[in-house]
């Protein structure tokens, strides 16, 4: 059985990507039913998500998310860290159709993982420490891409 905290890990998760449950009650997000990381990416074109806005763009920062989450996923399945490279993390910066297709499904797919992975650990404080540093990551990660949404879609 959950834990409050559990579930509240869970409720945040959710709304970081797929935004509000209902948008009447959000936590941290906007109240348009598109205000997570998927809602977010999902209208953007690969030539958009390539644009770069101060030194980033969209599809860095989405695959820098999903690499975190694998991490994340990798930490919950073998209980250690695996070797990570932040650098490239960040790679692809630029994108073609398909490529932006790939990336976001992909971290899609590792969200999914993630969510299942959830309602299966045993909590402890590495575990604990873990999820709630993933869902801080991809909160921090939301705001960015929101900005460069901005930025790269006017008005």
């Amino acid at each position: 059985m959950s834990s409050p905290l559990q579930t509240a890990v869970m409720t945040m998760l959710k709304e970081a990507f797929e935004g509000p449950a209902n948008p009447k009650e959000t936590w941290f997000t906007n109240n348009e039913p598109n205000s997570g990381i998927f809602g977010a990416l999902e209208e953007i074109s690969a030539h958009k998500a390539s644009i770069l806005v101060n030194g980033t763009t969209l599809a860095g920062h989405a695959n820098h998310v999903r690499y975190h989450m694998w991490g994340t996923n990798e930490f919950l399945k073998n209980g250690t860290c695996p070797k990570m490279d932040w650098v490239k993390s960040w790679e692809p910066t630029v994108v073609g159709e398909n490529d932006w297709i790939d990336v976001q499904s992909e971290l899609r797919s590792e969200y999914l993982r993630l969510v299942a992975a959830l309602d299966l650990i045993e909590y402890n404080e590495p575990i604990s420490n873990e999820v709630l540093g993933s869902l801080a990551h991809s909160a921090y990660h939301l705001g960015a891409i929101r900005q460069i949404v901005k930025q790269v879609c006017p008005g």
